[in-house]
């Protein structure tokens, strides 16, 4: 009986050819006391970190690594063996492929994908060469095949105009007008032609080439003459009708240029065989597996102790799985480890812990914050587990509660009584949230002396039409420059203390609806002009809306208050993080080498 899921597909590197994420199978770590860091004197022990890092990516790793064996036990079926050589020679390869040097491809895929080159060579290339060794048998490219390509890249093709609707009925119509007006086609298909990006060129396609796709539709094509209008045909779930524009004549390489050309046509076939093959080969291995999933099911974990998979028949034990978790994730993982202590910490030294009413008491009010309540008007919590985190398993919600609700809760038993809102603090609100908006017009200008130049410009002719027009030609900001001047209005009290200011002082019409020229730092000068205010939407500052807006101001200020308090934590902290090869002595980082490292007997 199959107990694998098959969660993990076909990876996407055999998708694409290039990239993916499957490793070799490395010798696994025993858990050991080792200490990875140690936060305040408190210790971070490896088999502490690697709990940790299994309970939030063991489940993805195990599926690679059940990927990784059915291909390393393919390989050893047919008595297949990747060197480091083969790899290193492809890694080359690719590189060249794309234009450049190793070193330089190689350092791209650290800084685009956080591929280190250990990690790209065995991650990546080994299981493409692995694949590409196992289905070599089957692969074959003909010279007939080559000659087709070569006539769809170089060969004869017609350029032609498309008209494209999605009814029978109105492609017949239009054919008949086109038949009869056959120099109209091109102002036909711009007025009817539902493929927009052909009607806006006068129905003009890409010229159309043999043995590319629709072999009858290529036909159809190749068979008109220069003007003539096709039959209306049908392609997918559209009807179209084509006007042949000209025949244009084979373009093939020099004789000299023609087997370079081949050799490429040739490695280009093969890859896209090789990958259709070893996409087949690949999942013929899954399906024909025996794969029995352990980790994560609680009655094979106490029946296989030690195990996270067997495939078939072959054991791959927590402790590999553990090791590459921390390999792949460890220092992320270990860095909200770090966190957790330093809260930990915290909460002993306020005398204050977090119990599980304070849990249940924040997922009930984020429940509520996020419009999950049910018909009494009581927090809707299953629902709102359930719109977060879908069909989860009852692991990831404990991982959400852990990582998640247990921080925030802490955080917060931290400021109490830190936090309070005063009524400059509601006054502030209510105005930035229902007080009136300046509407405006602005010009934003890259230096002074096109700011004072278009300043002189604007205060000559004072309308909003003229404004609107300079601020086309010379605004270096996309939103002002595209729109004529037009940005959303700016209400008070929302972080742009300086063009609030000046934009509130502002009355529209005439010389007095401008500004000054207006540095707001960063080689930036902005001119505005007031066209008006908007009428507040809540006039009054009521019980309800003073209520809504406490809550509101409190929630916010708290959690600028938790966030400070957070940095403060890091900032006093003292922090040797031995798997980063760093530590930290109050606010000063320093990098620390490998041997500095301290283990517990």
């Amino acid at each position: 009986m199959r107990l694998w899921t098959q969660r993990a597909m076909l990876p996407l590197w055999l998708a694409l050819g290039l990239a993916g994420g499957i490793t070799l199978p490395a010798a696994g770590q025993e858990a050991s006391n080792d200490l990875v860091a140690v936060v305040n004197a408190d210790p971070i022990t490896r088999d502490q970190l690697a709990q940790e890092a299994v309970r939030r990516h063991g489940a993805e790793v195990v599926d690679e690594m059940v990927n990784r064996y059915l291909i390393v036990q393919a390989c050893k079926a047919k008595g297949i063996q990747i060197t480091g050589e083969q790899v290193q020679d492809e890694v080359i390869r690719i590189a060249k492929k794309f234009g450049l040097t190793t070193e330089s491809y190689l350092q791209l895929l650290q800084d685009e994908r956080d591929f280190t080159p250990e990690q790209y060579s065995q991650d990546v290339v080994w299981p493409m060469l692995s694949l590409r060794a196992l289905v070599a048998d089957e692969v074959e490219v003909s010279e007939a095949e080559i000659r087709k390509a070569l006539e769809s890249q170089y060969g004869a093709a017609v350029k032609c105009r498309m008209i494209m609707v999605s009814s029978r009925a109105k492609a017949d119509q239009l054919r008949q007008i086109a038949v009869q007006a056959p120099a109209e086609f091109g102002a036909l298909a711009m007025r009817e032609s539902e493929d927009e990006t052909s009607a806006s060129v006068h129905g003009l396609i890409p010229p159309i080439r043999r043995h590319t796709g629709d072999a009858e539709f290529e036909e159809l094509a190749f068979a008109l003459k220069d003007g003539e209008i096709s039959r209306v045909y049908p392609l997918g779930d559209q009807w179209v009708i084509l006007q042949a524009v000209r025949h244009m004549p084979a373009t093939y390489p020099a004789p000299q240029a023609l087997p370079l050309v081949q050799q490429q046509i040739r490695d280009r076939l093969t890859d896209e065989k090789v990958r259709v093959a070893a996409s087949k080969l690949f999942a013929k291995l899954q399906h024909d597996s025996n794969v029995v999933m352990v980790l994560g099911d609680d009655k094979l974990e106490s029946q296989y102790p030690g195990v996270a998979a067997i495939i078939n028949g072959q054991k791959l034990t927590v402790a590999k799985v553990a090791a590459e978790c921390i390999e792949r994730h460890g220092e992320a993982v270990l860095e909200g480890e770090i966190n957790r202590k330093l809260l930990t910490q915290a909460l002993r030294k306020a005398q204050t812990r977090v119990e599980q009413t304070d849990l249940d008491n924040e997922i009930r009010r984020a429940a509520v914050s996020f419009g999950y309540v049910d018909a009494a008007g009581n927090p809707d919590v299953d629902a709102w587990m359930n719109a977060m985190l879908g069909e989860a398993e009852g692991r990831v919600r404990e991982l959400y509660v852990h990582d998640s609700v247990w921080p925030t809760v802490a955080l917060k038993k931290l400021v109490e009584g830190q936090v309070d809102v005063t009524q400059e603090d509601i006054r502030k609100g209510f105005e930035a949230n229902y007080g009136p908006r300046c509407e405006i017009l602005a010009c934003v200008l890259g230096d002074q002396r096109t700011a004072q130049k278009v300043w002189d410009m604007a205060r000559a002719n004072p309308t909003d039409k003229f404004f609107g027009e300079l601020a086309h030609q010379y605004s270096i900001e996309p939103m002002s420059q595209s729109n004529y001047g037009r940005v959303p209005p700016l209400a008070r009290h929302n972080g742009q203390d300086t063009l609030e200011r000046e934009a509130f002082k502002l009355q529209p019409g005439g010389v007095e609806a401008m500004s000054g020229i207006i540095s707001t730092g960063a080689n930036r000068w902005v001119i505005l002009r007031c066209v008006g205010y908007t009428e507040p939407v809540v006039k009054e500052l009521d019980e309800t809306v003073r209520e809504e807006l406490s809550r509101n101001i409190f929630e916010k200020k708290q959690r600028l208050a938790m966030a400070e308090v957070m940095d403060s934590l890091k900032e006093s902290a003292q922090i040797d993080n031995f798997l980063a090869k760093r530590t930290q002595l109050g606010s000063r980082i320093r990098k620390v080498s490998a041997t500095s490292k301290t283990t517990t007997k």
